[in-house]
Formats: structure tokens, sequence, C-alpha cells
């Protein structure tokens, strides 16, 4: 694993992720019925949903949002962490019986199911190998790969259980950038995220050990920033006010503009996908 001299702490965590959407009913519906999470709020123009008592998706209807532009960076994929193979199984029940499955991959570190939701926002869910399972190269990095996942297997392992489960998170959020470099100086020297694995134009950012927290690529060529419907920004939940306040010097001291949230902060990365950065305590 390699570090920075400004690494994120341990216990770093992906939080909430906000959707621009169109059809609030659509988008609602599938991430109830087919991811299986629990709507938690509807406010307005706002619909909450999460597990139990965590929110890890939010829906902010804008019907005058056009479409995401083929050329617009934005998001690849928003991935929910299941806790066991058995909840796998079901969220596979579930694809099978009210959607459609685009793709199943065993990543030598996860089991994951793949596909799109009503507005073509990419949706990962997956369950994590045990972490002294994971491949590790000769260079130190995780080494991850995409091998076939047996579906048969993956179902048979599922429960009885319809919903997602507790302890269901956002585990990871995947990016389409117009640039790897940009990337390196943003998340890796400048926010301190540690690189943990990389691919043919992608790389793998993590906090901890984790084999990523942040994942962005360049295989679709987008160069245009973020502005239309899809993701409207996503959380960094930091441990706790010390390693915020870290934080936010390193960014103060930076190119970026940071402002000042209820919770915390935002800033904007360099495609102008925001983040909103908090505290857990």
């Amino acid at each position: 694993m390699e570090s920075t001299p400004n690494s994120l702490p341990p216990e770093t965590a992906i939080g909430r992720t906000a959707l621009r959407v169109a059809d609030s009913t659509a988008m609602t519906e599938f991430y109830r019925d087919v991811v299986g999470l629990t709507v938690h709020s509807e406010s307005g123009d706002t619909t909450v949903l999460g597990v139990e008592d965590s929110p890890l998706l939010v829906l902010t209807k804008d019907e005058s949002a056009p479409a995401r532009e083929q050329s617009e960076t934005g998001l690849f994929h928003t991935a929910f962490r299941v806790p066991t193979r058995a909840a796998l199984g079901e969220a596979l029940q579930r694809i099978r019986e009210g959607w459609r499955l685009d793709g199943a991959s065993d990543h030598g570190v996860s089991e994951a199911l793949y596909l799109t939701d009503p507005e073509d926002n990419g949706v990962e869910i997956y369950r994590d190998f045990p972490r002294e399972e994971w491949p590790v190269g000769a260079d130190g990095r995780i080494d991850m790969g995409t091998y076939p996942l047996d579906l048969d297997t993956t179902a048979a392992a599922a429960g009885g259980a319809d919903t997602a489960p507790a302890g269901t998170d956002i585990g990871h959020i995947h990016l389409e950038v117009s640039s790897l470099s940009a990337v390196d100086e943003f998340y890796t020297e400048t926010l301190g995220f540690n690189l943990q694995a990389t691919m043919l134009s992608a790389r793998f950012l993590g906090a901890g050990g984790y084999h990523h927290h942040i994942g962005a690529n360049t295989w679709n060529g987008r160069i245009e920033p973020a502005a239309r419907r899809g993701l409207d920004w996503f959380e960094i939940v930091l441990p706790d006010t010390d390693a915020l306040g870290a934080l936010r010097d390193r960014l103060d001291r930076s190119q970026y503009a940071v402002a000042d949230t209820a919770e915390g902060f935002s800033v904007s990365d360099p495609d102008g996908i925001e983040l909103r950065v908090l505290a857990a305590e």
C-alpha cells in the first residue's frame, strides 16, 4: 500500500450520495424495489433512502435538468456494499425479478453485480472478501482483477430477505473524469487518499488500506464538467473534528475553493464534482 504525507485516517468512509433526477417516482421505486433500500423521508423535491437508521442516497427532483451529455464527466457508478454473500444473492434475485443485470464480476477483493438505474446512472452492489484474502502484488498494491462471477452459487446463497440488510453502506464511488493526473493531484496529493490499485486508464484510491473508496477512469473520453442530471454530490466522512480541521487547513492552502456547510465544508474536484466533507463525531 502506498501512502502520502497527508494520508486520510483509516476510518475514512463514503457517506451519502446525491443524484439530480427528472422522474423521482421511477427512481425511488428502483432504489427501493431493486437495490433494496427503504424510503426514509420525502419532503418537497427531496427523497432520502437508506437502511435502518443509515441514510445512503438522496434523490433531488429537477424536471428541468437536461440529461447528461456523452462528453460530460460525473458518475460511473454508486457502489452499495452489502455485508454478506446472502445479501448479495438476495440483490441478484431482486434484479432478476424486477430489472436487468448488466454484468457481474469477481474482482479478487469483492464480488459485484452491475446494473443501470432508470436515468442511466451506474449502480454496483457488492460484498467484500475478508481483507486478509485480498491479493497483493509485488509492488505492494492490491492486485484487483476482473473474473467471471458464478451467478448460480451467488443466487443459491440468498436468504429470505427482500430488502438490503443493516450494515449496507456505500463502499465506494466511481467517477468518470477528464484527467487521471488531475485525479492524482486532487484526490491523492491534496485530499490524502492513497493509490491502492491501477488498471488501464483508471485509478483506485482508498484510506486505511481499503481497496478503494474512490474509483476514477477515463474510459469513455469524458471532457466536459459535470453539470446536468446525475451525480449531484457525495460525502466523505472523517472520523472526528480533528481530522476534519486538518483537511480543511490543507484545502485552504490549495487552489481549491472551500465553502462552509452545516456539517462541515464542501469542495469541488477538477471536474466540478462536489464533495461534502464532514466528521462522524
